[in-house]
């Protein structure tokens, strides 16, 4: 049976942007599963009374049932270079447990810190993040990612940064990229990467 996960930012042992997690996991039951009824992960999730203060990665492990909920510490990855890989057949608009097409672009990083995935002439995602640019006035991002990010969608709905058409072409006439995901937010640590980084 195909499997699913949610990434849950978990920061002084309070759920983060769980309206979001919430629609995307009971979406994802819905369009898969054919499943109508809601879970409400808040009152599914159970904080360990062990978890320390700080930042930690709560990651819901589901099919049609919840299967596992597991803690870890968080650890941002240091990003500061990309490689182009092209990828037209790859299909990952469901957050599947099974990343086994997006590993193997991973390994052709060619010495990079990460990927950035191409798929029919667009850029998409990197291997574990949505991307953004930065175009002297605004963040944008592209219009076809490969996942629909709940930070994306949360931060397009606030109006934080707006939808782009973006191809490889398109890469140098901004300043700048980042990375968002569940863990990572416009912030004092978001992960910037100069443009000339991206091969």
């Amino acid at each position: 049976m195909c499997r699913l996960f949610e990434t849950i930012k978990v920061q002084d042992r309070k759920l983060h942007n769980i309206g979001y997690h919430n629609e995307r996991f009971n979406r994802s039951r819905f369009e898969i599963f054919g499943l109508m009824d809601n879970i409400t992960l808040e009152e599914a999730i159970e904080i360990p009374g062990t978890l320390a203060e700080g930042i930690y990665k709560c990651r819901v492990i589901y099919s049609d049932q919840i299967e596992k909920i597991e803690f870890e510490p968080y650890r941002q990855r240091k990003i500061k270079s990309l490689k182009l890989v092209q990828a037209d057949a790859i299909d990952y608009t469901y957050k599947y447990l099974d990343r086994s097409e997006i590993s193997r672009l991973f390994e052709m990083r060619n010495g990079c810190d990460d990927i950035l995935i191409v798929k029919n002439g667009l850029i998409t995602d990197t291997s574990f993040a949505n991307i953004v640019f930065w175009d002297g006035h605004q963040w944008k991002t592209p219009t076809k990612p490969l996942l629909n990010g709940t930070k994306r969608q949360k931060l397009l709905l606030e109006g934080k940064m707006t939808e782009a058409v973006i191809g490889p072409q398109d890469i140098f006439r901004f300043k700048k990229a980042g990375i968002i995901n569940a863990m990572l937010d416009f912030t004092d640590d978001f992960p910037e990467i100069e443009i000339k980084n991206i091969y």
